[in-house]
């Protein structure tokens, strides 16, 4: 099984494969999954432009091969149609949750200086 924490680019068929995983978290992270499909609390690109225009301004950051990527980008445009975003942040060369794990990477630095940039510069106003 492939994991979330899949190498890029992806073999043939990986892609579905953590599509598949990535519904079994949902299903247990849901109380009711059917029922919560288009809830944007467990899938935030389904939030309504309402919603999304009462947001606070928003900070989106991603890791470059991330398998939320493109869900990422899509939330990010329509923040900044909407006057929401302050920043999208592509982190390169990690994948999902790398920075996090791993420290020592480049991209964990990157992350870690790339957050400090963005909270002084827009909570320390």
């Amino acid at each position: 099984s492939s994991g979330i924490n899949a190498e890029w680019p992806l073999r043939p068929g990986e892609e579905r494969e953590i599509a598949h995983e990535m519904r079994k978290i949902w299903q247990l992270v849901a109380a009711d999954f059917e029922a919560q499909k288009s809830d944007p609390l467990l899938f935030p690109g389904k939030v309504s432009d309402d919603v999304l225009g009462k947001f606070p301004p928003t900070v989106v950051f991603e890791c470059e091969f991330d398998i939320f990527i493109t869900e990422a980008t899509r939330l990010a445009a329509r923040l900044r149609r909407a006057g929401r975003l302050l920043e999208f942040v592509v982190i390169p060369g990690a994948k999902h949750c790398s920075y996090f794990m791993t420290p020592e990477f480049e991209c964990s630095k990157k992350w870690q200086n790339t957050l400090k940039v963005v909270l002084q510069e827009y909570l320390h106003k």
